[in-house]
């Protein structure tokens, strides 16, 4: 057993934080719900939300997936009163929780400056049991823990990644859950992914779901490969493919997920975001945090984020370990990062040496230790439109 404690849910999951969220359900609201989490900038108050005017089946779904996510103890939920977004349903999912939650509808209070009062005096009211509350034991095998690359360069794929692919092995060893992404990162090593699967069934899944990703870039016109990405010294998708794939580390692949579908046991998943069907909503993910969001709703308490080329943000919910593969973008901006992989780079470090720090800092952070964008402030968070079906049997042998 490890020393780690949690914040015990009533779904029998723990959370690392117990955050309280401030969600707007329409773009108009965004003012509305931002001005709440002002007040309480320097406290777990965290703003997510849904832009969108017109209802989507994942945007509902992600939202409940976030607003019952283990390191979130109570929401405030935040409507204009005219979108189409169900939002007694997701009240009453997460009421259902035990959390404490409370809509406020902007046209019904009479406006900005009462909705604004209404919510504050909610988090105001709920906010100390939150900090209170006392956490219970828990154990490495209970966290589940994401991983994401961005602003990535040459060095990506030799230090950053390997070192936190071997992380995930560790903590994989530990029981843990462990998920990388994604697809459309992931085009040209679907073979070598399928020949890790547990079963042929999930083989066939792995490789359909990069095919899915492969036809939608395809019909877009334009890959998962940014300027900066061939500034940084990467030359073709193919290549940044065999960086990204690195942070999957050496274990067997036990699942495949969409996004809010919860891994049923330990081992490392791959988390498919190409949504499905015809090209509806233009890219799949406009910036890194879109992914970190599906990440957390699939119940990720952690990211590890990879960056050479130096990405700042962090994210609202799930605290982000910062991992820089670069030694000359480490000097220059050390303060956003949590870890020098580039000292691999340089000699200075064996890529085992660099994955345990990663595998020892994720449990120090479940502890409560703040990582540097927690530090600085960062909750950046993003939501938009996309459509999923949901995952078959072979996705998950291990639920069987």
């Amino acid at each position: 057993m490890s020393a780690l404690t949690g914040y015990p849910r009533s779904d029998g999951r723990k959370g690392i934080r117990n955050v309280l969220v401030v969600a707007y359900l329409v773009e108009c609201a965004h003012h509305v719900a931002r001005e709440i989490v002002l007040r309480f900038r320097d406290r777990e108050v965290h703003l997510i939300g849904f832009p969108g005017c017109y209802p989507n089946d994942y945007a509902q779904r992600m939202m409940r997936a976030l607003c019952t996510h283990p390191n979130v103890g109570g929401a405030l939920l935040l409507s204009l009163g005219c979108e189409s977004f169900n939002n007694r349903m997701l009240r009453e999912e997460i009421a259902a929780t035990g959390r404490p939650v409370k809509t406020v509808t902007i046209q019904q209070v009479g406006g900005t400056r009462a909705a604004i009062a209404e919510g504050e005096a909610f988090v105001a009211e709920h906010l100390p049991a939150l900090e209170a509350a006392e956490r219970v034991p828990m154990d490495a095998s209970e966290l589940v823990v994401g991983t994401i690359c961005g602003g990535s360069d040459g060095t990506s794929g030799i230090t950053g990644n390997p070192a936190a692919g071997r992380a995930f092995d560790m903590l994989i060893a530990e029981g843990a859950a462990c998920i990388f992404e994604e697809t459309g990162e992931l085009i040209g090593c679907e073979h070598i992914m399928a020949a890790r699967a547990a079963t042929p069934a999930l083989a066939a899944e792995l490789e359909a779901s990069v095919a899915k990703a492969a036809r939608y870039y395809a019909t877009l016109g334009y890959g998962s490969f940014a300027a900066g990405n061939a500034t940084g010294g990467l030359t073709t998708i193919e290549e940044k493919s065999m960086g990204a794939y690195a942070k999957s580390g050496a274990s067997p692949i036990v699942g495949l997920l969409k996004p809010g579908d919860l891994p049923p046991t330990g081992g490392l998943y791959l988390l498919d975001v190409v949504p499905d069907g015809e090209v509806r909503f233009g890219f799949p993910n406009i910036n890194d945090n879109a992914e970190i969001a599906e990440l957390m709703a699939c119940g990720a308490h952690i990211n590890l984020f990879v960056t050479g080329r130096g990405s700042v943000v962090g994210s609202a919910i799930s605290p982000v370990v910062k991992i820089c593969a670069n030694p000359e973008t480490y000097r220059r901006m050390a303060d956003d990062m949590d870890v020098d992989a580039g000292r691999i780079l340089e000699g200075h470090a064996e890529l085992d040496e660099v994955g345990a720090e990663i595998r020892d800092l994720v449990l120090a952070v479940a502890g409560g230790a703040k990582t540097r964008s927690e530090d600085l402030g960062h909750q950046e968070f993003i939501l938009t439109y996309k459509t999923f079906e949901p995952i078959g049997p072979a996705c998950l042998p291990a639920a069987e």
